[in-house]
């Protein structure tokens, strides 16, 4: 039997209550583009391309992130901001969970808009409730109405935002962070991680997401969207 991916397929047991949905959603919201990718894809803020096994309908991946050897090994390294390719090198691009480590995301993201064919696809997803990380690189919690914002003043159209969750998973993942990151013994962590097993997944099971990421009072773990470079 061929073994589960732990990134891209993980287990909902004690030691990832904390983001096991939260990959999960990200892997659906990515999954659900896939026929919209082809010819060359940029996949922006790479990382390990833990991604890059899903991306077969690409004719070419190229992964680019930062050098240094903090995030893993790109095809193509850049200072976080200038994109060494050529004006509308790429058909398509994503970034998964990277905007926020932007200090200035505007600016990469006209970098995204510039070696994008017109009309080319851009995905992306960004964390909402989610503690800090990769501290100090930390920089932004994005609204739909902020990404919206940055997205059509950096050349891009048709803006498409949806929010992964719900209140319910939302709840499901402070829980599952509490566990993980609060201070406490080693065994009182373990035996509260599997006692508040079976609520963090009948939270995850009733969750409803917001139809309109949009409305007042929105709650979710995070959100995803599309946006075509403008002709």
């Amino acid at each position: 039997m061929q073994k589960s991916d732990p990134f891209l397929d993980p287990r909902g047991v004690p030691s990832r209550l904390f983001d096991y949905r939260l990959r999960r959603d990200i892997r659906d919201a990515l999954v659900a583009q896939l026929p919209r990718f082809t010819g060359t894809l940029l996949d922006v803020g790479c990382g390990d391309m833990p991604y890059k096994p899903l991306l077969t309908g690409v004719t070419r991946y190229i992964g680019l992130d930062v050098g240094g050897g903090m995030h893993g090994r790109p095809d193509l390294c850049f200072n976080g901001v200038n994109i060494p390719l050529r004006d509308a090198e790429v058909d398509c691009a994503i970034a998964t969970e990277v905007l926020e480590h932007c200090p200035e995301p505007e600016p990469l993201l006209r970098e995204i808009a510039r070696v994008l064919k017109p009309p080319g696809i851009f995905f992306f997803t960004v964390p909402f409730f989610w503690p800090i990380h990769e501290a100090p690189h930390d920089y932004h919690r994005f609204t739909p109405f902020a990404l919206r914002r940055m997205l059509e003043r950096c050349g891009f159209e048709q803006v498409e935002i949806a929010a992964h969750s719900g209140w319910d998973a939302s709840l499901a993942q402070m829980i599952g962070l509490w566990t993980r990151y609060r201070g406490m013994r080693l065994w009182k962590r373990r035996v509260l991680s599997w006692l508040l097993l079976p609520v963090v997944h009948l939270l995850n099971a009733i969750d409803k997401k917001s139809t309109d990421p949009n409305s007042e009072c929105t709650m979710t773990t995070g959100f995803s969207g599309s946006a075509r470079k403008r002709n």
